[in-house]
């Protein structure tokens, strides 16, 4: 599914990785963990194809990602790429609906069928009932699960995920981890989460340990 060798990055003069290589099974449910500035979330977004390295190579789905012209890999990161991050970057003006949809017109998907697959991934995520409710109207619970659900719509193979409970009470958070759990289940998707939740860094197949812009150990659970 996903694989990375040598991933090099530095911006001005600090290293923020340091060639890191890994790779990562379709369906596997991977963390990376790791203090403040180990280069974590640097690596997420250049494993998502949102930021260019210095030196080394990601091939996803056996796409050579930084081989794509600029117009190939942001088609490729909305066809096959979800992404979740601690704040959820909703459009405050749009509905739930709305905003769920919006990959999909931009990827040329006609407005009835894109809000038809919209409304059946916001009813997986429990939000049924709330298909028209603009962010300030939803819980921060909510607004997490309509940006989950966003991700998803596309029906991606890979969700890359970054800190995303971190804004969240322990409530909501336990329940946005649960349907993490669902979601790979139900779709075989591959997620990689940046996050420094215990309970989730739990239930992962893998933790991938970072310090200082290397990988420094594996925990393996399965």
């Amino acid at each position: 599914m996903l694989s990375a060798n040598n991933l090099s990055k530095k911006y001005g003069q600090l290293t923020v990785l340091k060639n890191v290589s890994l790779e990562i099974k379709q369906g596997a449910f991977v963390v990376i963990s790791g203090p403040s500035g180990a280069g974590k979330s640097t690596l997420l977004h250049l494993l998502g194809g949102l930021d260019i390295p210095d030196t080394g190579e990601v091939y996803l789905m056996k796409e050579q990602l930084f081989k794509l012209s600029q117009k190939k890999q942001y088609q490729f990161r909305n066809k096959n790429i979800g992404f979740v991050f601690q704040f959820h970057h909703l459009l405050p003006e749009f509905t739930a609906l709305e905003n769920v949809s919006l990959p999909l017109w931009i990827g040329g998907i006609p407005e009835k069928e894109a809000q038809k697959s919209a409304m059946e991934v916001l009813e997986i995520v429990g939000l049924k009932e709330r298909l028209n409710h603009k962010p300030s109207e939803l819980s921060g619970g909510e607004q997490q699960r309509v940006a989950i659900a966003r991700a998803i719509v596309a029906r991606p193979g890979i969700i890359f995920a970054d800190e995303p409970t971190g804004n969240l009470d322990t409530a909501n958070a336990q329940s946005v981890h649960e349907l993490f759990l669902e979601l790979r289940k139900q779709y075989n998707l591959t997620f990689v989460i940046v996050t420094h939740n215990e309970q989730l860094a739990a239930m992962s197949d893998r933790t991938l340990v970072m310090k200082d812009g290397e990988i420094i150990d594996e925990i393996r659970r399965a």
